[in-house]
């Protein structure tokens, strides 16, 4: 994966990452390119959950500060690549592509190729032909994270529209007021921690990393991030939010239920 190429020499700082299945792989590429003379720092961020190795590479590759004469790319080594490639696409910034041929498996002329080959070079793909200016075009009016100005904490990006799907981070402390949609969403925790209080079904949650929850359209809901959290979450139609009460009767509500469980340990 990754961000855009300075214009200024190349020399690059690397991420790297993967699940338990590509650890082996990662850590001969890792000491490769330590050697590689245009690498100016490698940051091992270890092994984890697939998505998990890939949202700590995207993360780094994204939030990178801009330096003409560092460039900041990732490498996430996993089973199969689909996994990895899917959440590190998330993060603004970020492309992330996956190996697809036999050929591919030459690891280590991967990295040296990757590493001499400018963000927009030509691709076989495109005739060898310079990078198209409506693909630049696209990569420029990609959307971004914006604030949940109604939930202080929160940012969202929405990535595809009606049916809607959105990429989330909320700090820990956040709470969502109890609120409803017009449609149905499916909710998958990348990392972090969290709980949902489901009101209408008189019913609550704790999610982790990995976990999954579906809310159909209509049920009121409540939430509190434990821990700085993200999520990937998809409506059944487009976005919109009906506020059920507001921030400070959550926060009330929500301490005197936690404060009620905390007194049951």
């Amino acid at each position: 994966m990754a961000a855009s190429a300075s214009a200024g020499s190349r020399h690059f700082k690397i991420f790297a990452a993967a699940d338990g299945f590509g650890e082996p792989l990662k850590d001969a590429v890792v000491a490769h390119l330590r050697a590689h003379p245009s690498v100016a720092d490698v940051v091992d961020l270890g092994v984890d959950k697939y998505y998990a190795a890939a949202a700590a590479v995207a993360r780094g590759v994204s939030s990178s500060a801009p330096d003409p004469a560092l460039e900041s790319r990732g490498v996430v080594v996993c089973g199969t690549g689909a996994g990895v490639t899917i959440f590190a696409n998330k993060y603004p910034g970020v492309y992330a592509t996956h190996c697809s041929s036999a050929a591919d498996a030459a690891a280590f002329a991967i990295a040296d190729a990757w590493l001499a080959t400018p963000f927009r070079a030509p691709c076989p793909a495109s005739g060898d032909a310079p990078w198209p200016e409506d693909i630049q075009k696209f990569l420029d009016a990609a959307p971004v994270r914006e604030p949940v100005d109604i939930m202080p904490g929160g940012e969202m990006r929405i990535v595809r529209e009606s049916p809607t799907s959105a990429y989330v981070r909320f700090k820990a402390g956040s709470v969502e007021p109890a609120h409803h949609h017009t449609f149905g969403h499916d909710l998958v925790v990348i990392k972090g921690k969290k709980k949902v209080w489901n009101l209408t079904k008189k019913e609550s949650y704790g999610l982790v990393d990995g976990d999954f929850l579906f809310t159909p359209a209509g049920d009121v809901h409540r939430v509190k991030y434990l821990e700085d959290t993200e999520f990937f979450i998809r409506w059944d139609g487009h976005w919109d939010i009906f506020l059920d009460e507001d921030l400070e009767t959550a926060r009330n509500a929500i301490d005197a239920e936690l404060g009620v469980v905390d007194s049951e340990k």
